[in-house]
């Protein structure tokens, strides 16, 4: 009996975990040539993007325990986040937990009972609207505070952003340690995607690349083959599926399912320009460079709600992105040489990152489309957004849905 995971992104590497630890085998089937999804390493063992994980994020945490990569995940910036305000060069430290805003020098702009009870508000269950009308009142702190962490977490500008999505995030935040904010001190390739999978070669579990699912087999409500094109699995009475793949991917194997209808984009630039020194977090307001990883072997830049970004040639995004840089930089004594010119940059365009997360676009699509056929992927966790923390919940759950089913 075996049980077959469709994509080796973070949901189907959780779930593979989970069935394996479970003491099924477990077949991983993936149709590029590396494992990790959009949380993939490049080609050169570089991120695509400044991924970042929260204390409170214990399922992706957790993952990262049973794995043996917890230690490869370390806290750059324990004195509070660095910003930078491009509209006035005013350099700053924010803490992501209101119960450090008591120090007035890790309070976010603009912020004043007002502004802190709307937030409050925000994170209470109830009518579904857009973070920006619920914050409109609040200028300054909505700029400052909640418009970047809508971003970070939603990937969606907050006038369309849902709120309902956004509680489900606060709502995380109030333990101990709970907005601790980590990063992998080398990369996902090394800290996340590689320890999984040699986990799951400990577990014997059989992994295999470039295997692009072509069709679904079914009958009487139960899947019965996976076509591969140049070859088909049949599966047998005890043998099951967990489907871990993007939602169009979903949704052309499976076509009566219902998937988010838009999509936003992420725009990721990583400049070749060693920096010594410890790892360092920035974030960045007015500009093009949201957030900033700074890591011994270069600088990685994030831009999130991209949808202008990915429009913009990679000939002038370098350029603009590496002046901005060089503020940062002199802002936050950042050591090295940042010369006027900017350093080789890849741009990574991710055009459909994650879904938009507008109000009322919440879909709670079934666990078990069939009998022995799971649903994982971030996209299928409402009501939190499309994440690490979300890929890793549906991957755990699908598998147990699976184990449950018999």
């Amino acid at each position: 009996m075996t049980i077959h995971v469709i994509g080796a992104g973070v949901a189907g590497l959780a779930a593979a975990l989970t069935l394996a630890e479970a003491g099924r085998a477990v077949a991983l089937h993936e149709a590029a040539p590396v494992a990790g999804g959009r949380c993939r390493a490049l080609p050169d063992g570089t991120d695509n993007g400044t991924h970042a994980l929260l204390g409170a994020n214990h399922a992706a945490l957790g993952f990262l325990a049973r794995i043996g990569a917890r230690g490869g995940w370390v806290e750059p910036e324990p004195e509070g986040l660095p910003v930078l305000d491009l509209r006035d060069g005013r350099a700053f430290r924010v803490a992501l937990s209101p119960l450090a805003w008591g120090n007035p020098a890790l309070r976010p702009p603009g912020l004043s009972a007002g502004a802190l009870l709307a937030l409050a508000r925000l994170a209470l269950p109830g009518r579904d609207r857009a973070v920006g009308a619920a914050m409109a009142g609040y200028p300054e702190f909505h700029r400052g505070f909640v418009e970047p962490l809508v971003i970070a977490a939603l990937n969606t500008p907050s006038e369309d952003a849902s709120a309902q999505r956004l509680g489900a995030v606060l709502r995380r935040l109030g333990g101990r340690g709970a907005t601790r904010l980590l990063v992998a001190r080398r990369g996902l390739g090394p800290d996340l995607v590689a320890p999984a999978l040699a986990r799951l070669a400990r577990l014997r579990a059989t992994i295999r690349f470039g295997a692009r699912l072509r069709r679904l087999e079914s009958a009487e409500g139960r899947l019965t083959g996976l076509d591969f094109g140049e070859d088909a699995i049949a599966l047998g009475a005890g043998d099951a599926a967990v489907l871990a793949t993007p939602p169009w991917e979903s949704q052309r194997l499976l076509p009566h399912l219902e998937t988010p209808a838009a999509h936003v984009p992420i725009v990721n630039l990583h400049f070749a320009h060693p920096t010594p020194g410890p790892l360092r977090f920035l974030g960045m307001l007015e500009a093009l460079c949201q957030w900033v990883l700074v890591r011994p072997a270069g600088v990685s830049v994030t831009v999130s709600a991209g949808d202008a970004a990915v429009r913009e040639e990679a000939e002038t995004l370098g350029p603009r992105a590496w002046a901005e840089l060089r503020r940062a930089a002199l802002a936050f004594g950042l050591p090295g040489d940042w010369p006027e010119a900017a350093p080789p940059c890849r741009v990574v365009k991710e055009r459909r990152a994650t879904p938009r997360h507008r109000p009322g676009t919440a879909l709670r699509p079934p666990r078990l489309p069939l009998g022995n056929l799971a649903l994982a992927g971030d996209w299928t966790d409402p009501p939190l957004p499309a994440t690490i923390e979300a890929s890793v919940r549906s991957g755990e759950a699908a598998a147990q849905a699976l184990l449950a089913a018999g």
